[in-house]
């Protein structure tokens, strides 16, 4: 039999992995402590020899059965989930690196990747920021004591897309832990472990769960990093198999020492969101498509951001990145100034939402500048290509002519 479509496996891998009583979805375990029938099956656990659940910290069954999934989307060799996507992003820093480590990052990082990124240079950790779009910009940032490289498959706002295989390559000559922060791309149109990531990042708060009713991020360990030879392994996580060196630091370091554990009612929700995960982005990247396609060609409109546009610099790059299903759910775009504002723009909208939201089934806008960028300097902004007029639109599953109608009688002066 042929391998089914991730979509189907997704659908019943909880079934299929032995939900209790037969169940269709895993349940959900409330318990935070569980107990052992003999005192050497607590030892082992404890320390690593067997799997099993100890305190509710470390994860339950229902984040376990979501683990799975998130897992199979990606390809990976584990996967971990926390309480939010900055927790997870924090947790594979904070696990990872050490003082006097030197970290490369995107120079188009998200405005809270940025703000974390600001904090860990408090504690000793450098930062470079480099053109992810270029690889050779990414490589001329590596110094002796790199350690890390962390990218955006999609930024966000600007949509740029990160020469992914080539700073993959980069990565692996370099013996460099490679992050993809894949949430703007999602797993539906680009798999990061195919371009050399090592760990690839997903806020589940978007478009994985899509109904912005939880929080959630993950980690994913694609199986491609040595960890026998990185130095960061401390010496109580380096037994067994070296391939699962990393991800049992994530899980030490992280969800039991940070603490930032996924609960397991929010673990089911995401779960159920999964479902209808591919229907929701194919049919929101199709909106984003068109109205992007209809932008551009408002005489309003001076510059619309989105990959699935001839014009965009890394068109050719989406169109091979990208797995065919489409360019994104996210674009921008700037008014002409004879135009009207965008604050007067955004304000004469009656669908749309203004909202800080992303990866929602419904539409959300929000001005960029002024919010998710403020506290960055005007110079830096400037420099990131984030203008001050510079609107964003997370694109949802509305019928395409109603979200159309509302921006033509926005825009209309």
């Amino acid at each position: 039999m042929n391998k089914r479509h991730i979509q189907t496996q997704i659908l019943h891998l909880d079934r299929k992995n032995g939900a209790e009583h037969g169940a269709n979805h895993k349940p959900i375990h409330k318990s935070t402590q569980w107990a052992f029938d003999c005192a050497q099956d607590i030892v082992d656990t404890f320390q690593n020899r067997r799997s099993g659940y100890t305190y509710a910290r470390g994860g339950s069954p229902t984040t376990a059965a979501l683990d799975a999934q998130l897992n199979a989307l990606e390809g990976g060799l584990g996967t971990v989930t926390f309480a939010t996507g900055m927790a997870a992003i924090a947790t594979a820093l904070l696990a990872l690196l050490k003082a006097g480590d030197h970290l490369v990052a995107s120079q188009y990082l998200f405005g809270n990747t940025t703000s974390l990124f600001n904090t860990l240079g408090e504690y000793g950790i450098s930062i470079s920021y480099a053109d992810p779009t270029d690889a050779a910009a990414i490589e001329a940032a590596i110094l002796p004591n790199t350690r890390m490289v962390f990218v955006e498959t999609l930024a966000n706002p600007r949509t740029q897309i990160a020469d992914l295989s080539g700073i993959g390559a980069v990565c692996a000559q370099h013996g460099l832990v490679y992050v993809v922060d894949n949430t703007m791309a999602t797993p539906a149109l680009v798999q990061a472990k195919n371009h050399g990531a090592s760990i690839v990042v997903n806020s589940l708060s978007k478009s994985l769960s899509g109904h912005g009713a939880v929080l959630g991020g993950s980690l994913t360990d694609t199986g491609l990093f040595d960890w026998s030879t990185y130095s960061n392994i401390y010496q109580g996580y380096q037994i067994g198999d070296p391939k699962n060196w990393g991800l049992l630091q994530l899980r030490k370091k992280g969800l039991r020492d940070v603490g930032g554990t996924m609960s397991s009612d929010t673990a089911q929700q995401i779960s159920l969101g999964l479902e209808t995960f591919f229907l929701r982005i194919e049919r929101a990247s199709q909106n984003a498509h068109q109205l992007a396609l209809w932008l551009s060609q408002h005489p309003s409109v001076a510059h619309v951001y989105y990959p699935g546009l001839p014009n965009h610099p890394q068109h050719e790059r989406a169109v091979t990145m990208f797995n065919g299903q489409g360019f994104g759910t996210l674009l921008s775009f700037t008014l002409k100034s004879d135009a009207k504002s965008a604050f007067a723009v955004l304000d004469d909208l009656q669908l749309i939402m203004m909202s800080t939201g992303l990866g929602d089934n419904r539409t959300m806008t929000l001005p960029v500048a002024q919010t998710i960028y403020a506290e960055m300097s005007a110079e830096q902004r400037n420099a990131w290509g984030i203008e001050d007029g510079l609107i964003r639109v997370a694109v949802g599953i509305e019928q395409i002519d109603d979200l159309i109608a509302d921006w033509a009688q926005a825009l209309k002066i």
